[in-house]
C-alpha cells in the first residue's frame, strides 16, 4: 500500500528503523528552510542510496614502479570493444584482441538522442547509427598489464573501499551521484576519492589521478518500469548488468556519456534480482569525472575483499 505524501515524522523514523535495520539501503531525510519534510514523490523511495566502492592505486608510467597503463595514453573519444562483453569466471572485465578498440567518431543514439553503446543499435526502435575511426586503437597495453587494473597487485597498486552516496532528486524518481555537484566531492574539483593516500598525489597536481573503481550492487528489475542508467565521465568505464556489458566508454576521454535503457535488455525477466557492476579507471590528468543517473533503486552488496597488506 502507498502511503500518504504526508508523512508525519514518527513515520518517516519508524521507516528508516525498518530498512536500516535490514541493512539494505541508507535512508535520510532532510528539512528546507519552511521546517517541510522533504519526501518522495512515493512514500517507498529512500532519499539517499549508499554504496561502498573499491578503489585502487597506481603509480604512473615513468615512475618507478610505474604502470604502463596509466600517464600512457590520450584520446578524445570513447573506444570500444576493449574488454569483451561478458565478464570473466572472476566475475571481472576481460581484455579482447589485445588492447585494441574501435574508436567513435560519431555517436550511436537512440530515438531520444541519448548516447547508447554500439553494440545496442536497433534501427526498429528508432536509433541512429554512429561511425567508427581508427577500427585498432590500442589503449591498453597487454593482458598483463589489464590483470591488475580490478584485482590487488603487490607492489603494483594499494586499494582502499570508500563510500559513495546517490541523492533521490526531489519530486522524481531519478537518483543522482556527481562529483561536480555532491559534497565533498565539489570540494576536491572533481572525483578524487584518495587524495594524499596510497601511492599519494601525482607531481605537483595536489591530487591522485590514477585508479581504478569498482561498484557492485544488486536491483530488481521491473519490466516496463522506466528503469535507466546513464554514465557520464572519464576515462575507461564498463558497465555490466548480469555479467553483460551494456555500458561502453573505453579509453581515454574527455568526459563522455552513454545510456542503457533496461527494457532494451532482452535477457532480463520481470521480478528477478540481477547484479550490477560499475568498472572504471582514472589514467590521465587533468580531470576526473563521475556521475551517475538513474532510476533503478539500487541495494548495495558487500564489496569485494581488500587484501590488508596493500591497503
Amino acid at each position: 500500500m502507498k502511503h500518504s505524501y504526508k508523512w508525519i515524522a514518527l513515520e518517516v523514523l519508524t521507516l528508516a528503523a525498518i530498512v536500516g535495520a535490514a541493512a539494505s539501503i541508507s535512508i535520510s531525510s532532510a528539512r528546507g528552510q519552511q521546517g517541510q519534510l522533504a519526501v518522495a514523490p512515493d512514500a517507498d523511495l529512500p532519499l539517499t542510496i549508499s554504496l561502498p566502492v573499491t578503489i585502487r592505486d597506481f603509480r604512473a608510467s615513468g615512475q618507478q614502479g610505474g604502470h604502463p597503463d596509466f600517464q600512457a595514453f590520450t584520446g578524445t573519444r570513447a573506444t570500444v570493444a576493449l574488454v569483451q562483453d561478458t565478464l570473466g569466471q572472476d566475475g571481472k572485465p576481460v581484455l579482447a584482441n589485445g588492447g585494441l578498440g574501435k574508436l567513435i567518431s560519431s555517436e550511436w543514439r537512440d530515438s531520444q538522442g541519448r548516447n547508447i553503446n554500439p553494440a545496442h543499435f536497433n534501427a526498429a526502435r528508432g536509433d541512429v547509427a554512429g561511425t567508427f575511426g581508427n577500427l585498432e586503437n590500442r589503449q591498453i597495453t597487454s593482458e598483463q598489464s589489464f590483470a591488475s587494473w580490478y584485482s590487488d597487485a603487490q607492489g603494483v597498486n594499494q586499494s582502499k573501499v570508500v563510500g559513495m552516496t546517490l541523492n533521490l532528486v526531489p519530486g522524481t524518481n531519478r537518483y543522482v551521484f556527481d562529483s561536480a555537484q555532491d559534497a565533498p566531492w565539489n570540494t576536491l574539483g572533481g572525483f578524487f576519492p584518495i587524495n594524499g593516500e596510497l601511492f599519494g598525489n601525482y607531481a605537483d597536481t595536489n591530487k591522485n589521478f590514477h585508479f581504478t573503481t569498482q561498484l557492485e550492487a544488486d536491483f530488481i528489475y521491473r519490466a516496463q518500469g522506466g528503469q535507466v542508467f546513464t554514465f557520464s565521465g572519464d576515462d575507461d568505464v564498463w558497465v555490466f548488468i548480469d555479467g553483460k556489458l551494456v555500458i561502453d566508454l573505453g579509453g581515454l576521454h574527455p568526459r563522455m556519456t552513454q545510456t542503457v535503457e533496461l527494457d532494451r535488455l532482452s535477457w532480463l525477466e520481470n521480478g528477478r534480482q540481477y547484479r550490477f557492476k560499475i568498472f572504471h579507471a582514472e589514467r590521465r590528468t587533468t580531470q576526473s569525472n563521475f556521475r551517475m543517473e538513474t532510476t533503478i533503486q539500487f541495494s548495495p552488496v558487500k564489496p569485494p575483499q581488500v587484501t590488508g597488506q596493500f591497503d
